[in-house]
């Protein structure tokens, strides 16, 4: 099946890298028209530059968004206009517990995992309201949505409340039009993953040891890939989930079981 999202316009944010990155690919590929955005302007060239070899079916254009900042998400959803689909990955992995977490680290993470969800929604649902709905996906974690995760102490908080913040939007706006829906990975093979297998690496004798230990944690016996998730985020922003809101849909390859 192609061409599943043909005609609809999406946003998405964290675009530049890893599941956003796919995400946004993906959603270009079956028709989509898609804004994707990052604070990281090398990163969206090259994602431009990728789109253009695979000759996605619909088309990618790009620009610099910071999420943490109002003015910066208001000035984008001005600018876009109205979106059939919003999609947010912007998101941040803290390593601690309650006690080692410090309130900078906690509040980081709030600010970039949640915080910025909230900016990006308030500010694109008025147009996608005016302009008869649309799906809104969330990306949250398997930690958090169901269970705790060993030093994740913070990051566990936030895809929590990216979960909750989800159902309410869905709640809120059913009647609009609105559907919203949350994707919760188990571990993803990312840019993100790798920086923290190269930083434990480095206490457990080498990232070889360190990239096992996650995949030991998996029952599949493997990391996932962004484009498993993206194949769910295109499921979730088009007409075939048309009967499916405020949900935190699990992909984690067992993770959670």
């Amino acid at each position: 099946m192609s061409g599943r999202l043909e005609g609809k316009r999406a946003f998405c944010t964290a675009a530049a890298a890893g599941i956003g990155r796919s995400t946004a690919l993906r959603f270009a590929i079956e028709g989509a028209n898609v804004v994707a955005s990052d604070i990281d302007a090398d990163g969206l060239e090259g994602l431009r530059e990728e789109a253009a070899g695979l000759a996605a079916a619909g088309s990618i254009e790009t620009r610099v968004v910071d999420v943490r900042e109002r003015a910066s998400v208001d000035a984008a959803a001005r600018e876009v206009g109205a979106v059939d689909v919003l999609f947010n990955a912007a998101g941040y992995v803290h390593h601690g517990n309650a006690v080692t977490t410090s309130d900078d680290d906690w509040l980081f993470s709030f600010d970039l995992g949640v915080h910025s969800a909230h900016r990006v929604i308030s500010a694109f649902l008025p147009a996608m309201i005016d302009n008869g709905g649309g799906s809104i996906v969330n990306i949250a974690s398997a930690a958090g949505a169901t269970k705790a995760v060993a030093n994740r102490y913070a990051y566990t908080a936030v895809k929590a409340a990216v979960v909750g913040l989800t159902k309410a939007v869905a709640f809120d706006f059913i009647a609009q039009g609105i559907r919203c829906n949350a994707i919760c990975p188990g571990t993803v093979d990312s840019p993100s993953l790798r920086s923290r297998i190269s930083a434990l690496g480095e206490q457990v004798g080498g990232e070889a040891r360190a990239r096992e230990m996650f995949i030991e944690r998996q029952p599949m016996g493997r990391l996932g890939t962004a484009e498993e998730v993206a194949a769910l985020a295109v499921y979730l922003a088009g007409d075939e989930s048309a009967f499916t809101t405020g949900q935190a849909m699990i992909v984690d390859g067992g993770f959670t079981l």
